[in-house]
């Protein structure tokens, strides 16, 4: 089972599939597991490597706050035990935060970008509503309760109970500890991109569902419109997790993507590897 130390922490990683390397970042109190939809249908073109942020799943829990940058550190730590130096980057929410202070912090490291259902942070995002801040800020409850009171934000209407019920599924043995879970908040409430956006040289793709209530469609807009030549797919019918809403269209959206930049090794600079361990 593999392992790698970082920063105080031991987090894990795994990989699934053979091709060029990509490296897969889940978000908020969710483990690398959650990628369960789309890594089966990524894997069979790519190296996919898979990580638990620290504080969930079987990465360790220490004190936090835990900052978008330690974790940005957490996944370049993962990609030199692997022994990858260059990979394709795809982050999923707090993952599309990490995802884009990656490619900041270790531009040499990013063939490409995907960054779904994601924010820029700070005051240029755009919250969602009062109520969803309200059982983020404060959960209250057992896991259970908060992870099906959240629902009607992150899942579009027109999805079936059955698919919610197989992401609880999936999620129920790795439900995060409330130290771990706020540790990454705080990390979230700190942290902004926004005006540092236009740095990133890495060929983008923006993912965001267009009935997102967690965090509005508008924060994919202001990245897609920050990033340079940034690509930006907004999948009709798809809230937050549009992996679950519309499985066919976000997957066929990054699969092309990827495809159109697979074989584009990115020259990587002199002394990348370094970086990851500054």
């Amino acid at each position: 089972m593999p392992f790698t130390q970082n920063q105080g922490a031991k987090i894990y990683w795994d990989e699934q599939g053979e091709g060029p390397p990509l490296l897969l970042i889940m978000g908020l109190g969710w483990t690398s597991h959650m990628w369960y939809r789309s890594r089966p249908v990524l894997a069979r073109n790519f190296r996919t490597i898979a990580f638990d942020n620290r504080g969930v799943g079987e990465s360790d829990v220490p004190q936090g706050p835990y900052s978008i940058s330690l974790m940005a550190f957490d996944a370049a730590a993962v990609l030199t035990a692997s022994g990858v130096e260059g990979a394709h980057i795809c982050g999923l929410s707090m993952g599309g935060m990490i995802a884009q202070e990656f490619a900041l912090q270790y531009p040499a490291r990013v063939r490409s970008l995907i960054l779904g259902s994601t924010a820029p942070g700070g005051p240029h995002a755009v919250r969602a509503e009062r109520e969803v801040l309200d059982l983020l800020l404060a959960p209250r409850g057992n896991p259970e309760e908060l992870a099906r009171a959240i629902y009607p934000y992150i899942y579009d209407s027109h999805t079936s109970d059955a698919r919610k019920e197989e992401d609880l599924a999936v999620r129920r043995p790795w439900f995060p500890t409330i130290e771990g879970y706020l540790a990454q908040l705080q990390g979230i409430m700190a942290w902004e991109a926004y005006g540092r956006l236009p740095e990133i040289a890495a060929p983008t793709l923006v993912i965001h569902g267009e009935t997102d209530r967690l965090v509005p469609p508008e924060n994919g807009r202001k990245i897609a419109a920050r990033i340079p030549n940034a690509k930006l797919e907004m999948i009709p019918h798809a809230s937050h997790i549009f992996s679950t809403d519309q499985p066919e269209a976000s997957h066929r959206a990054m699969l092309e993507f990827l495809a159109a930049h697979a074989n584009d090794p990115r020259p990587l600079e002199g002394g990348a590897m370094r970086s990851a361990s500054h």
